[in-house]
């Protein structure tokens, strides 16, 4: 999208990293949230209890309560009875450096909640791209500087890291392909600092893990902990961590490795597939 020359940027954006100083933050409440459709593992294992969408609000604004603790910006979209997905805001799009791109939803159910984050692009003339022909979600894309690495599933295809590579000349993107009934690589492999990751192994191959391994020092996380998003947490700078307080393995080890984790209990909303990594969407770091 080009903006006229009159036109001045309102929202400044920005991230080359999952773990840098989290300054803007997309988030959307879960007011109706539910299992409309199942579309990844953990959703059929609660597919019959389903989503009380009174627990998950007062969860997800005591998440957002906690954010702005650490003056985080937080901007609420609107929320839609159309989209029981939408609190997953992560997926409808992501920041790499100076640029935000608009994703293209790889579910049918899903399909239309981009939609809402390019009116507010558009309502604060801020600039973006959009991949229009080559399916991509947010929960597939992680940053590291020049580094890139995007999920390949049904969800993400190839093309689109074509796309991304011809648009990020300056990065270097890293197709991984994974297990997808984990739904989105955030969900099996998240980097928490330059030198640290964490990783769910069973759902890569071995040379994938390989290659991760001779980047960063790997925490893993075990299978059960994995079901609970164990890998799916969001780091908001200097070390700080969001976790649930059920993965408690998980979070020792990160406290072994210096990190602060500020346990949230996210229960209900991961009943549907995603935590805190996916139900936030950076516009700045710094």
């Amino acid at each position: 999208m080009k903006l006229p020359k009159e036109a001045e940027q309102n929202t400044s954006t920005g991230c080359r990293s999952e773990y840098d100083t989290l300054q803007r933050v997309i988030v959307c409440e879960p007011k109706y949230m539910e299992i409309q459709e199942v579309i990844n593992e953990v959703q059929a294992h609660y597919k019959n209890e389903n989503i009380n969408k009174n627990i998950a609000k007062k969860q997800h604004e005591a998440f957002l309560d906690k954010l702005e603790e650490h003056d985080v910006e937080v901007i609420r979209l609107p929320a839609s009875e159309q989209f029981p997905e939408q609190v997953f805001t992560r997926d409808i799009g992501f920041t790499l450096g100076d640029d935000i791109f608009i994703a293209e939803m790889g579910r049918d159910i899903r399909e239309g909640e981009e939609k809402t984050l390019e009116r507010w692009l558009q309502s604060t003339n801020t600039l973006y791209n959009k991949l229009r022909t080559n399916k991509i979600e947010g929960g597939d894309v992680i940053i590291d500087r020049h580094t890139v690495f995007v999920g390949i599933s049904s969800r993400t295809s190839m093309d689109a890291v074509h796309e991304l590579s011809k648009k990020l000349p300056e990065h270097e993107v890293i197709p991984i392909r994974f297990n997808e009934s984990y739904l989105h690589l955030d969900c099996v492999f998240n980097i928490l600092s330059p030198r640290v990751a964490l990783i769910f192994p069973k759902a890569l191959d071995d040379e994938t893990v390989q290659m991760l391994a001779s980047r960063y020092t790997l925490i893993e996380v075990s299978e059960e902990e994995q079901f609970t998003l164990g890998t799916n947490v969001l780091s908001i700078g200097d070390k700080k961590v969001f976790s649930l307080p059920q993965n408690t393995d998980v979070n020792r080890k990160m406290r072994d490795f210096g990190f602060n984790v500020i346990e949230v209990d996210f229960s209900e909303i991961i009943k549907s597939g995603g935590s805190f990594r996916c139900c936030s969407m950076p516009v700045e770091r710094e």
